[in-house]
């Protein structure tokens, strides 16, 4: 372990330039805070894995297996085909694929081929897709031919959006049966590339993997960009996050660090989440493929094939956002105890803040260590965990990965740092925070202050350096000149045994012009009313804080890697008002 350096540093004389690092003193046994990163390609990943792992299974698709060896022969295969395609240094290439191993295969044979990676949501409408593709300068796109995804590809080629496409066949991806049984059954839901109008700019996946390729480029990992990691546009126009090789790279070993009793080359992690978001890119993919896991796939998450899949493959790690541990909480047969969760041995929380009740409840139901980590697409995205042994405090983000410096600053000034219990916006600085936006460079300089990356959230660190998130700042509410802050009221209506899911945003109010609305999703079976819910809440806030309004609904709106969704519900009250 590395010598601890001292709690605090002073850049310059003023004050507000000290950098206080209560969470020196407070770090897990035996991981350094000060631990250097070198960089490093992203593809060191893919190589190491291989060399270590080359036996041991890699993926398994609906019950197809994938060795390390067999997916590394793959991703030299795909390399060499995209060289041949055109793919050089800086070539931005698409994926628009849900999750399998093609996604993998296709992400480190752009970057072994010097391309940037370029992540694409399967559930994007036309027009979205030619925003990012336009955005991006995005030449190639790698997809299936599903039709689902096919046609809007083709689309994107024929309005000249897209130059060309790599098409692979879904069939192929299956087990020997299963294969039989998809063409058969539900070959309608095939596309025929070759019966196509843009035939010309398609190129079929065995076409791309018999290419002969070239010398690999050379990878500067400290300035060549990986990935173009779009936000998701909730504040606006969507922005490509510019994630550096070193920066993906270094927060995979940030997290290998932070983790040193994961098991190498002996866990099992369960990738439920979207491999195109942030989250799952490092913490499924890159970071599953580090640590040698089997990677059991789901192209897409329900509820029901979660937990058939926990039953039948045995996890012992798995990545989710709170609404799928709070679902997998309230599933009838967990409740009842009718369903073995007993290998997890780690799940790790993220993307939205864990509700405590939440990560209380599930920790009882399985017994399985819920952690809560905090990260953006900006930074890679991990720049906070609570620790995985010892100490998590309840309610936090945790304590900065190593390397990392978390700094909360005044929100009207934030170039003054604020006392240790105060609020104010969390700024991180660190190996893993992103280069910029794509070619927007008056947005780039807003987000950064003094080389560190403003967050919008709101909080607080704590005597130990863990960090504490009140709300978003564009999710505060102006309530009769006082901030309310909806999580708290979120937190407090999650206490009551009958809610299942909760969202709190502020709506006009004549007299206090905001107040907040509390839209709740109820547990099977209970039946609350808006009289009942208030008198619970009387005790827990503040007479400010007490929702003006509440409505009960059957479902609530997520995102598409199932984090709830307050955009829509403030659609839907600017549209009322």
């Amino acid at each position: 372990m590395g010598s601890r350096p001292d709690r605090t540093f002073t850049k310059g004389k003023k004050m507000s330039d000290t950098i206080a690092m209560p969470w020196i003193d407070a770090y897990p046994q035996g991981i350094a805070w000060d631990a250097q990163f070198t960089p490093t390609p992203v593809t060191e990943i893919i190589d190491t894995a291989v060399a270590n792992y080359g036996a041991k299974t890699c993926t398994n698709f609906l019950g197809k297996l994938t060795t390390y060896s067999e997916l590394g022969r793959l991703v030299d295969e795909a390399t060499a085909g995209l060289q041949d395609l055109g793919v050089t240094k800086g070539k931005k290439v698409g994926l628009f694929l849900p999750n399998c191993p093609t996604a993998i295969i296709y992400y480190y044979a752009i970057l072994k081929a010097g391309g940037t990676v370029v992540n694409y949501n399967p559930l994007y409408t036309v027009e979205e897709l030619e925003f990012q593709v336009r955005d991006s300068q995005t030449d190639i796109m790698i997809t299936l031919d599903l039709k689902i995804l096919f046609e809007k590809v083709e689309a994107l080629i024929v309005i000249g959006a897209l130059n060309k496409a790599v098409v692979c066949h879904f069939p192929k991806l299956l087990p020997g049966l299963k294969s039989v049984l998809f063409k058969l059954a539900k070959g309608k839901e095939l596309s025929k590339p070759h019966a196509s109008p843009v035939a010309a700019k398609l190129h079929i996946v065995e076409d791309v993997l018999r290419g002969k390729g070239g010398p690999r480029p050379d990878i500067d990992p400290a300035h060549d960009l990986a990935v173009l990691q779009y936000t998701g546009g909730t504040t606006g126009t969507p922005k490509g996050a510019m994630l550096t090789h070193a920066n993906l790279h270094t927060n995979v070993e940030q997290v290998l660090a932070w983790a040193p009793t994961m098991r190498a080359g002996d866990e099992k992690m369960l990738g439920v989440l979207p491999l195109f978001h942030v989250f799952a890119m490092t913490g499924v993919m890159n970071y599953g493929l580090a640590l040698g896991c089997e990677i059991v796939i789901m192209p897409r998450f329900d509820l029901d094939g979660a937990l058939k899949l926990i039953k039948d493959t045995k996890p012992t790690i798995m990545p989710g956002v709170p609404t799928i541990f709070n679902a997998m909480m309230n599933h009838p047969k967990v409740m009842a105890g009718n369903y073995d969760l007993s290998s997890l041995r780690l799940c790790l929380s993220g993307g939205a803040p864990l509700p405590l009740e939440v990560k209380r409840e599930f920790e009882r139901l399985t017994g399985c260590s819920l952690i809560e980590a905090y990260g953006l697409s900006e930074t890679s995205p991990g720049a906070t965990f609570n620790p995985v042994d010892g100490l998590a405090k309840e309610g936090s983000i945790g304590q900065p990965l190593p390397g990392t410096i978390i700094s909360i600053r005044d929100i009207e000034d934030p170039t003054t740092r604020m006392p240790l219990g105060e609020n104010g916006e969390i700024c991180i600085k660190g190996p893993q925070v992103m280069k910029g936006y794509w070619e927007k460079p008056e947005e780039t300089a807003n987000v950064f202050i003094d080389d560190y990356l403003r967050t919008g959230d709101v909080g607080y660190m704590d005597e130990d350096g863990f960090t504490f998130i009140v709300d978003r700042l564009k999710d505060l509410i102006l309530c009769s000149g006082y901030n309310v802050y909806p999580r708290r009221i979120e937190e407090a209506i999650y206490a009551h045994p009958g809610v299942e899911e909760v969202t709190v945003i502020g709506i006009p109010d004549d007299y206090r012009g905001e107040a907040p609305k509390a839209f709740v999703k109820m547990k099977n079976g209970e039946s609350i009313t808006t009289e009942e819910l208030l008198k619970f809440l009387e005790v827990k806030i503040s007479k400010i804080e007490m929702p003006s309004e509440i409505e009960f609904r059957d479902e609530l709106p997520k995102t598409m890697i199932g984090k709830l969704s307050k955009k829509e519900l403030k659609q839907e009250e600017g549209t009322q008002a």
